[in-house]
């Protein structure tokens, strides 16, 4: 089995990561910016299923924004998956506080992989790289595409996730020197929560099913279960026609957030009883916005319906996700599960 170091433990997506390396026997190395958190996150695993892995996990201190820890992270592993990065509820007074680490982040992980003869560094990017920016279209978005940087509107989130990942990939040319890359993008991830630390995206079902929204915002986006993103990042880590490639992690066509405040009511009955499905007017979205830093994040993509497509994660790795329906409804049982709702 391989040794694979997994960036950001105690993430949402990090976490789906070891469970399922530790499931396939790999043994695992980790880091988390806080050494003290190691027993919490160990308890998460054990609670989410894992057996005790015993010395196949292992945990690191290291921070993005520091070189301290990289190089023991990384010594002696065959795969890096580089999960960690910011990702917060609301937009930062300054856009370098997501930029900075995100790009420098990954810069330090690459580097520290390609000093410790690292075989490949599968990097965690977003569909934030890929789908913003561009005029309206009709066609769906494939991993060809670039999001626009010099466009209106280009929230810091997306614009750190962009950096990130061209710096990632200007590296593996100038100075990889046979460091192998390969790019997961993932939409909005959703699915089981393991613990509070879960990705922004939960917070839509989570404000559904409290009834903390008094309606539907007109946008659309794509769902993908954060299972299946761990999946493609495994199949990604493995798979010799993924270097040098971006794939990206979608389950299907984009869904409204009505799309989804309905999937929960016929799903899951009464237990979404305070989910709305009322349509929210933009004028009115507009307005809250002025008062609500994870509303302003959105009123840029307000009626636009985009799309995108995951037939390259398909066929060239033989990936199948889960419906957007199923990721949706787990997400809900999750935060039921672990006590995440209002009573």
């Amino acid at each position: 089995m391989s040794r694979v170091l997994v960036t950001g433990g105690s993430g949402f997506i990090g976490g789906h990561c070891i469970l399922e390396l530790l499931a396939e026997r790999h043994y695992v190395r980790t880091t988390i910016r806080n050494i003290a958190r190691e027993g919490e996150v160990r308890e998460t695993l054990a609670k989410a299923g894992a057996e005790d892995p015993g010395d196949r996990l292992v945990f690191i201190e290291a921070d993005l924004t520091s070189d301290e820890g990289w190089d023991e992270a990384v010594e002696g592993c065959d795969y890096v998956l580089h999960v960690a990065s910011p990702f917060p509820a609301s937009t930062p007074a300054n856009e370098d506080e997501l930029i900075v680490p995100a790009r420098d982040g990954a810069l330090r992980v690459l580097r520290a992989a390609r000093d410790a003869h690292v075989k490949r560094v599968v990097l965690t990017s977003s569909y934030a790289a890929i789908g913003y920016g561009a005029p309206a279209r009709k066609a769906p978005f494939t991993e060809a595409d670039w999001t626009n940087l010099n466009a209106p509107d280009i929230q810091p989130y997306t614009k750190s996730k962009t950096i990130a990942e061209r710096a990632a990939w200007d590296f593996i040319e100038r100075e990889g020197h046979g460091l192998e890359l390969c790019v997961i993008n993932p939409v909005g991830v959703f699915g089981p929560v393991l613990s509070k630390d879960y990705s922004t995206s939960i917070l839509i079902v989570q404000r559904l099913m409290d009834g903390s929204v008094p309606g539907c915002p007109r946008i659309s986006f794509g769902v993908v279960d954060v299972r299946d993103v761990a999946d493609l990042h495994i199949r990604a880590m493995r798979h010799p026609a993924a270097a040098g490639q971006r794939f990206l992690a979608v389950a299907g066509h984009f869904v409204t957030i009505r799309d989804i405040a309905r999937m929960l009511k016929r799903v899951l009955g009464d237990a979404a009883r305070r989910v709305p499905t009322w349509e929210i007017p933009d004028f009115v979205v507009r307005f809250i916005a002025r008062f609500d830093p994870q509303v302003r994040q959105i009123v840029p993509e307000l009626g636009k319906t985009p799309n995108a497509l995951n037939e390259k994660a398909r066929t060239v790795l033989g990936w199948s996700p889960r419906s957007s329906e199923e990721a949706v409804v787990d997400t809900a049982r999750s935060l039921i599960a672990i006590g995440l709702l209002k009573p």
